[in-house]
């Protein structure tokens, strides 16, 4: 069903040509959403573009090539939405990869220097992401100025082993969501996440593997964005998505009444 607080809103999802990012381009094309497809593949991105415009012909839509992991490239593609629509309202900030490289290789000799292409992209281009919207959405005349969902992954809330940097990059996007939501909040800007369980995604490293696991649909995915975006007091919350459902995950409680006042005492200093 069609939400009349979506129609029109002009929206970018990175890393939108496929998986979940694919997933959450359709819901907006459902809602009459003016949705620009940020991918880094040209290829697939103007092919998902064709299949989509047959599927939502009524849909505005339109691609852009971008690696987000370069501050230029992504800049610049966030300044032709604005000059194309007028407006960014809403970014998922979904773009990511999974491990690259094996921090814990053995080096021959002297230590060599670790591959960090994966933080590169989920944390440097989700950040970039994040500021770009921040940047536009401040243009916005409304009080609620605009809404950014990161998706981050179950494992950056829990241990990771088989992947630690993935995880690491994970763990990075959870904080950042926790803490730029009550700065944000002052502007009139939201901004959440999403942790999903094991999709069936492009950047999986074995689907053999998944035969023997528990699916999370991508309708629990759009479930949990439709209820992000309708919902303009949910800031600096993750949405932990597993199996048919999401559960919205609190940050660990403060170890002693002394830690949550002095943290308070800093926001105190930065904001008050």
């Amino acid at each position: 069903m069609a939400s009349s607080k979506l129609a029109g809103k002009s929206v970018i999802v990175t890393g939108g040509g496929s998986g979940i990012g694919l997933a959450i381009v359709r819901f907006f094309a459902e809602q009459k959403s003016v949705v620009t497809i940020f991918d880094i593949s040209q290829e697939n991105g103007t092919s998902v573009l064709a299949d989509l415009r047959t599927e939502h012909p009524q849909a505005q839509l339109s691609f852009k090539r971008c690696d987000i992991s370069d501050w230029e490239a992504q800049k610049k593609a966030f300044d032709e939405v604005y000059q194309e629509t007028g407006t960014i309202d809403i970014v998922i900030a979904n773009a990511g990869i999974s491990e690259r490289g094996n921090f814990l290789s053995r080096d021959e000799g002297e230590a060599q220097k670790p591959t960090l292409t994966t933080l590169d992209v989920n944390v440097s281009g989700t950040l970039y992401s994040i500021k770009l919207g921040i940047h536009y959405m401040r243009k916005n005349s409304a009080s609620e100025k605009g809404s950014i969902i990161c998706t981050s992954s179950n494992a950056g809330i829990y241990p990771f082993p088989m992947a630690p940097l993935y995880a690491t990059s994970k763990h990075a996007v959870v904080g950042a969501v926790r803490s730029l939501a009550r700065p944000l909040a002052l502007e009139g800007i939201q901004i959440n996440g999403l942790a999903p369980a094991v999709l069936e995604t492009n950047i999986a490293p074995d689907k053999k593997l998944f035969s023997a696991m528990i699916l999370t649909p991508m309708s629990s995915i759009t479930n949990a964005v439709r209820e992000l975006v309708t919902r303009p007091e949910l800031t600096g919350v993750m949405a932990e998505v597993h199996e048919d459902k999401f559960t919205f995950r609190e940050p660990p409680a403060f170890v002693d009444e002394n830690t949550g006042k002095n943290i308070e005492m800093f926001w105190q200093l930065g904001y008050a």
